[in-house]
Order: structure tokens, then C-alpha cells, then sequence
């Protein structure tokens, strides 16, 4: 018996040695040009979220583009399976023109130039995957050329409807109180909706006015509130009882989880707020058809307004790209109304008195 048990231990324990240099050389994910275009896009998704650290929003939407793609090729070419040698330039003008013929089931209009550009974005950057990160020769990124989009010019709120939209929560009630405090928080710091319902508790010191949010990509950055937003958030926290753990809760719908002691499932969610802002903007009959993106909106405008710098308003909203951030020029510039009144002449007329 111990001489089988003593063979058994040999013959287990011995493997066969792999020379380091050839384990060096292993490479985890292999993408052929003859590999399905939907098992190459998954390890790309993958590769997004391991190794570029993407957050679940961007992949999501990445695996919406590119999946899209996948499909058109799937109807276009009348393949059931597309591989990815089947991305080719003729095509991909195809599928650019399908795009630009589209119709879009929400406004019921055609695509904007700028939702055209954010498809074909999503596929030049798994093309440049497939060519730099799997040595594959396949068409160019740079042969894709994204058209140019027309100038977006923010929605944004006036002094006076702001004052108005602060006036109309039921501040009796405790979600009116955390409305108000919700829509404080929103202007006073730009953050986005996404980052606002992640916040918890014990993100924000009440003894100072900044505290640190964690936005895209995981790129974290200081907001600062206001005098007014941490008066208020300081209001709505001394009515806090419970020890939940988010700093924003709902207190309708469901009951929350059974073992849930943090108060996760009672956190509010994007669309929540999304709702609440609807709500209060059909409330003060503002024309604008605003979102708490639009607040976003009025926070960038309003500090360049006043006259801070592009590169600092770029840093408070987190943008990684400063071009991103000039889309609020276009609203900001009184520079230029001045010029106008100075310099332009008016035509000489006896009907203006």
C-alpha cells in the first residue's frame, strides 16, 4: 500500500517543466482574422474593462455600438456568422450611409451627426484593438473619417428660472426637503446624475465645503459646494435617523432588502432623478425641457460667465479633454456683445428715433 501511495505521490507531483521564455510568450486572448466578429468584440469589452479599467456605462454602450454593427453586417452581407476579416471599407460606407438615413425611435427624426459619430467611434477604437493590441492586419481606423458634427449649444437655465425651480419642493415633507437639496447639490458642484447617486454619507466632511467624486473611467477630482448647498445638505442630514449609508434615499416604492443593513436598495437611481427634475420643471412651467444634465449645464456657463478659465471649469467637470468643454463658449461670450454694441454702425435711417 505505501509503495502504490508512494508511486502515486511520484507520478502526481511531477508535471512537465514549460520553458520561461515560452510561458512569457503565452498570450491570454488570441484574435484571428477567421475568429467570429462577436466572440473578437467580447474579448474587446473584456480588454475595456480589465485592462483600459473602463466603467459598465462605457461598455455597456460600446457593446451597443458595436453590436449594431454586427448586426447590420448580418443583414447587409446575409452571413449568419460575420468574422473579422469581413470589415472592409465598402461596407463600412454602407453601414455609414445606413446611418445617416436612419431614423431615430425617439424624436422620430434622422440620426444627428453627432449620434452617427459616437457609432463610428466605438468601432475605430476596436479596429486600433485588433492592430495594436493583436498584431492584426485589418482595415485602418484612420480610414473611417467621422464627418463633422454640427455645433451643440447647451440647454441651460437663467438666474430667474433657477430662482424659480429652488422655490417649488414641498419642504414639509421629507422628499421634498431632499429634493431640494438634490437639485443644491447638482448646480453647486456640476457633478453628473451618475456620480450624484453614487455618493455616500461619509463622502462629504459638513465641516468643509469640497469633498472628492470618483467620475469616468474611475478619474477622480474635488467639487466644492456652495454656502447655500451645504446649508441645506446640512438640513437634510439632521433628519436623517437612520444610519443608511447612501447619502441620497427614496422613501416610496418597494420595501427594502431583506439582510440589507448599508440602506443599498433604498439608494436612489439615475432615473429616479431624472423623474424628480421633470417633475419640478412641468411644475414651474419653464419652457425648457430640462434634465438634471441641464443643471450640469447652467453650472459650466454660469462660472465662465463670472469669468473663470476654460481649464478650470474643465477640471470641476471632470472632462479629460479641455475641447469638450468649450462647447460652453458659444453661450459664455459677452466679450462679444460688447464689441458688437462698440463697433457696428447701423444704417442711417429717419424712421429710427
Amino acid at each position: 500500500m505505501w509503495l502504490c501511495l508512494g508511486a502515486l505521490v511520484t507520478t502526481t507531483t511531477k508535471a512537465p517543466k514549460m520553458p520561461q521564455d515560452a510561458f512569457l510568450n503565452i498570450k491570454m486572448t488570441k484574435v484571428s482574422t477567421s475568429e467570429s466578429l462577436n466572440g473578437a468584440i467580447s474579448k474587446y469589452l473584456e480588454y475595456c474593462e480589465i485592462e483600459r479599467n473602463l466603467s459598465q456605462n462605457t461598455i455597456k454602450m460600446y457593446h451597443f455600438y458595436l453590436n449594431d454593427f454586427l448586426e447590420w453586417l448580418k443583414n447587409n452581407l446575409k452571413i449568419k456568422e460575420p468574422v473579422v476579416s469581413s470589415i472592409n471599407y465598402e461596407d463600412v460606407k454602407k453601414y455609414r450611409i445606413d446611418l445617416n438615413r436612419r431614423i431615430s425611435s425617439k424624436s422620430h427624426q434622422e440620426f444627428k451627426k453627432s449620434t452617427q459619430k459616437t457609432f463610428l467611434i466605438a468601432l475605430r477604437a476596436f479596429l486600433r484593438y485588433l492592430i495594436i493590441e493583436e498584431g492584426l492586419e485589418v482595415l485602418s481606423p484612420e480610414q473611417i473619417i467621422l464627418g463633422k458634427s454640427s455645433d451643440r449649444v447647451p440647454k441651460v437655465l437663467n438666474d430667474d428660472q433657477m430662482q424659480i425651480l429652488f422655490t417649488v419642493q414641498d419642504l414639509n415633507r421629507r422628499s421634498g426637503l431632499r429634493d431640494r437639496i438634490i437639485l443644491e447639490v447638482l448646480f453647486s458642484t456640476g457633478l453628473r446624475v451618475s456620480e450624484l447617486v453614487a455618493l455616500n454619507r461619509d463622502d462629504v466632511n459638513l465641516k468643509s465645503d469640497e469633498f472628492t467624486v470618483v467620475g469616468k473611467g474611475g478619474k477622480a477630482r474635488t467639487v466644492y459646494l456652495s454656502k447655500s448647498a451645504l446649508l441645506w445638505l446640512k438640513k437634510y442630514l439632521a433628519t436623517r435617523t437612520d444610519s443608511f449609508k447612501p447619502l441620497f434615499v427614496r422613501y416610496s416604492g418597494k420595501k427594502m432588502d431583506e439582510q440589507d443593513f448599508d440602506g443599498k436598495s433604498l439608494r436612489l437611481n439615475v432615473r429616479s432623478v431624472q423623474r424628480m427634475v421633470k417633475k419640478y420643471i412641468k411644475r414651474t412651467g419653464i419652457s425648457v425641457d430640462a434634465t438634471p444634465h441641464t443643471l450640469r449645464h447652467t453650472f459650466a456657463t454660469g462660472m465662465l460667465r463670472e469669468g473663470a478659465d476654460l481649464r478650470s471649469v474643465q477640471e470641476l467637470l471632470g472632462h479629460s479633454n479641455v475641447s469638450t468643454t468649450q462647447i460652453y463658449t458659444h453661450v459664455t461670450n459677452a466679450q462679444l456683445r460688447d464689441v458688437h454694441k462698440k463697433f457696428h454702425k447701423d444704417v442711417e435711417s429717419e424712421e429710427i428715433t
